[in-house]
């Protein structure tokens, strides 16, 4: 009796388990399938990494892909753009802290790590980078790959790379015209530099804006407010980039929007060459104290014209972007630039 009970019940919690395994298993389906894949972090993660261990003809066949675009590109916009990212010209010594690409590892940001190797698999093993990952804008004493650097000043050895662009290189879809918008200011993120603090402080309860900090330092702050998707941004006329550590993340998206980008003069750049952004032309200019902020909201609403000239200008901007074999390319000549000006011989693998 007492064996036939605990069989019972021993079947009884397995039933239980495996209803509970196709449960999760259901919802994990569904979930895939109602997002795209990589903007699941882990699956994201086994995509690139798995991508890491393929043998060489693998990397081999996509660097002929590289070469051969090459020879059809825009070569002025190849030549313009690796200009603006390699600032020097004069040979260097290969710097003590550079890092040969059979010791590169996963060390410091998985996102700049996974960026970087991507390329690194198109060179020889003992080929040295020294690249240094975050949002430090420090210049170096010898040529070092960043994600961004001051615009202007001493910067020639600051050179640019394509880091931490699955956060920073996003566009959108925009259905809503500017005209059909909110006549309003709209945005969310954390404040920690002057910059941000002060303009949350002075505007979280401005009539035109609706702003505020999303990460909560003090329960009686009243500018703490609750998240808001990028869908939900897009229905305001303007969107606030102001700068952090670094750039305005949200920069990006915002410009392929259909609304205005509204910023201070920005003092850092990246990949995407902020530092070739004009005011009146590619995004409307405030004062650092945002001033002038409501003068511009009340301009911009009225001139519809001028803002979708604006707007218009700023998708040119994008599109710069947003040819994947392009990227790729530039991505590898930086690289093969460093290596050259570094005197080391036959770099690249293929």
């Amino acid at each position: 009796m007492m064996h036939t009970s605990i069989s019972f019940i021993y079947t009884c919690s397995r039933y239980k388990i495996q209803q509970f395994l196709n449960l999760i298993f259901t919802l994990t389906f569904l979930h895939l399938f109602t997002m795209k894949l990589d903007d699941i972090n882990i699956i994201y993660y086994i995509k690139r990494f798995s991508r890491n261990a393929l043998p060489d003809f693998y990397f081999k066949n996509f660097y002929n892909k590289i070469r051969t675009y090459e020879k059809i590109c825009d070569a002025n916009e190849v030549k313009e753009r690796l200009a603006y990212y390699v600032k020097f010209n004069d040979n260097f010594e290969v710097p003590e802290q550079a890092v040969a690409v059979k010791d590169f590892k996963n060390t410091k940001g998985t996102f700049y790590y996974l960026d970087l190797k991507e390329f690194l698999h198109y060179f020889n093993s003992n080929v040295k980078f020294a690249y240094h990952f975050g949002d430090e804008t420090h210049i170096n004493p010898y040529p070092t790959l960043f994600k961004a650097r001051p615009i202007h000043g001493a910067i020639a050895n600051s050179v640019l790379f394509k880091l931490n662009k699955r956060r920073h290189f996003k566009w959108v879809k925009d259905s809503l015209k500017f005209s059909e918008k909110e006549d309003m200011l709209v945005w969310r993120g954390q404040a920690r530099k002057p910059l941000r603090v002060n303009f949350v402080k002075n505007f979280y309860n401005h009539p035109l804006c609706n702003i505020g900090q999303i990460k909560k330092e003090h329960d009686n702050e009243p500018w703490i407010k609750e998240f808001m998707t990028i869908n939900e941004q897009l229905a305001y006329k303007f969107i606030y980039c102001p700068e952090g550590y670094d750039v305005a993340t949200n920069l990006k998206w915002a410009m392929s929007s259909n609304s205005l980008c509204i910023m201070p003069k920005p003092k850092y750049e990246t990949w995407f060459m902020e530092g070739t952004l004009k005011a009146g032309v590619h995004y409307v200019e405030v004062k650092d104290d945002c001033s002038d902020l409501e003068e511009k909201i009340n301009y911009y609403s009225k001139n519809i014209k001028e803002s979708e000239e604006i707007i218009n200008n700023a998708h040119q901007h994008i599109k710069r972007f947003q040819d994947k074999k392009l990227e790729d390319l530039l991505c590898l000549k930086v690289l093969e630039k460093y290596a050259a000006l570094s005197n080391q011989k036959n770099a690249l693998k293929f």
